[in-house]
């Protein structure tokens, strides 16, 4: 029955179905046109995003990055050094370009600017 319908274009699920004129995927709850437009949604879809490192490298959820310059932290005599190892990054939309979701050792949770760190 599904294999004419198409997987799940946010997580590949192969259960999708019908729904009306939507495709619905019983997985991710994700609804979408059965159109030919379909392509076009599936590129403005958030994680189509790309997040690059300070030298360009391409950056994934899970990743380890080291930060390339001191960071001052705002409100606190704190300072991230050069060379310190965040492990397990998280990507998100976050306030302004930080888009780094991370938990820092000594420091604590916070975002980060992916300007300002490198994959390991």
């Amino acid at each position: 029955m599904n294999d004419s319908l198409p997987p799940c274009p946010v997580c590949s699920s192969e259960y999708t179905y019908e729904m009306g004129a939507l495709l619905v995927c019983p997985d991710c709850a994700h609804e979408w046109s059965a159109s030919a437009d379909t392509d076009a949604e599936s590129d403005n879809a958030p994680t189509a995003a790309v997040v690059k490192d300070a030298v360009g490298n391409v950056l994934a959820d899970g990743d380890t990055v080291t930060v390339v310059k001191d960071l001052k932290i705002k409100g606190s005599s704190t300072v991230i050094k050069v060379g310190t190892k965040v492990r397990g990054i998280r990507l998100v939309s976050g306030i302004g370009d930080h888009d780094i979701d991370c938990k820092v050792d000594g420091v604590g949770p916070m975002q980060l600017k992916s300007s300002v760190v490198k994959k390991i």
